[in-house]
């Protein structure tokens, strides 16, 4: 969670190139923000500290490690006992094919994004895992024709 730290215009600034490219070095990114290299390296460091940078990750291509279709999922429950609720959550986010989980005010209740390598491997994880999950009320299973834009790239 982050620290309430007041943002300027360099702290964006440096937020915007490490989001095109967290492996930026150091006196790249102080030359683009326009400071030199210990104030950037002490700005950044205070944004790691302070939650705002929470981390750095390798954008990979799905396919090529076997994940080349993305179905979006919604899902509708029936139970509302806390017990049922917190079982499915920790079942579903522990999936390696789910990349994304969030759970919804109204309706539907869940929203999954599914990574896997082909419509066989999707209907394998709906049928074999998802479906059959106690509180599962309804799945609608959405498939991309074209990716627009993605928070990656």
């Amino acid at each position: 969670m982050s620290n309430q730290i007041q943002l300027d215009a360099v702290d964006r600034d440096i937020l915007f190139h490490l989001r095109r490219d967290g492996r930026l070095t150091n006196v790249e990114l102080a030359k683009r923000v326009g400071l030199t290299p210990p104030p950037c390296l002490r700005r950044v460091k205070r944004l790691e500290e302070a939650g705002i940078i929470s981390g750095y990750r390798a954008v990979v291509d799905p396919a090529a490690v076997g994940h080349g279709l993305e179905v979006l999922v919604d899902v509708e429950v029936y139970a509302t006992d806390r017990k049922t609720v917190e079982a499915f959550e920790e079942t579903v986010a522990s999936y390696e094919e789910v990349i994304e989980f969030r759970r919804f005010f109204g309706r539907p209740d869940y929203f999954l994004r599914v990574a896997v390598a082909d419509h066989a491997a999707y209907e394998a994880f709906l049928t074999g895992k998802l479906t059959g999950l106690p509180g599962v009320l309804r799945t609608d299973s959405h498939l991309t024709m074209k990716t627009i834009k993605t928070n990656s790239g």
